[in-house]
C-alpha cells in the first residue's frame, strides 16, 4: 500500500474556497456560496458541488469581484503562494480589482471630518435637529 497522496481530479467547492484562501475558514465559505456570492460556471451551486481544474468561478467578497479560472486543486490549505497558483484571475477581473482599490485610496473616509467630541453649539445642534 502505497503512502503518497494523489491529488484528486474534483474537489467541493467550499474546500477549495478554503484551501485558495478566499476564506478564512470552511463554514464562511459554506455561508457564502448558500448567499449566492459565488457563482461556478455562471451558476448557483451548492458547498458540496464538486470543482475540477478548468471550472470558472465568479466570486463576491464584500465591494470585491473576483473572476478566475481553476488551475488546481489542493489537498490542504498551505502557504499564500501555493494558494494562489491553484487560480487564474481574468485580467479584466484583476484591472477592475485594481481600480476599486485605488478609488478607495483616494476617496476621504466619512470620520476624517470628525475631531474630537462634540461642542456644546454641535451637542445644541445634535439636540435641535432629533427632537423635532
Amino acid at each position: 500500500m502505497s503512502t503518497e497522496k494523489v491529488p484528486p481530479d474534483r474537489m467541493r467547492l467550499d474546500k477549495w474556497l478554503w484551501a485558495a484562501r478566499f476564506f478564512k475558514t470552511r463554514s464562511l465559505a459554506t455561508q457564502a456560496i448558500d448567499n449566492g456570492r459565488v457563482k461556478l460556471n455562471g451558476v448557483r451551486v451548492k458547498p458540496a458541488h464538486d470543482v475540477k481544474p478548468g471550472d470558472r468561478l465568479v466570486i463576491h467578497l464584500g465591494e470585491i469581484d473576483w473572476a478566475l479560472t481553476v488551475q488546481a486543486l489542493a489537498m490542504q490549505r498551505g502557504p499564500a503562494p501555493v494558494a494562489q497558483a491553484l487560480y487564474q484571475e481574468d485580467p479584466a477581473s484583476q484591472a477592475r480589482r485594481q481600480q476599486q482599490a485605488s478609488d478607495r485610496k483616494l476617496a476621504t473616509h466619512p470620520a476624517a471630518t470628525i475631531k474630537g467630541r462634540p461642542t456644546k453649539r454641535d451637542r445644541r445642534q445634535i439636540h435641535r435637529f432629533t427632537s423635532e
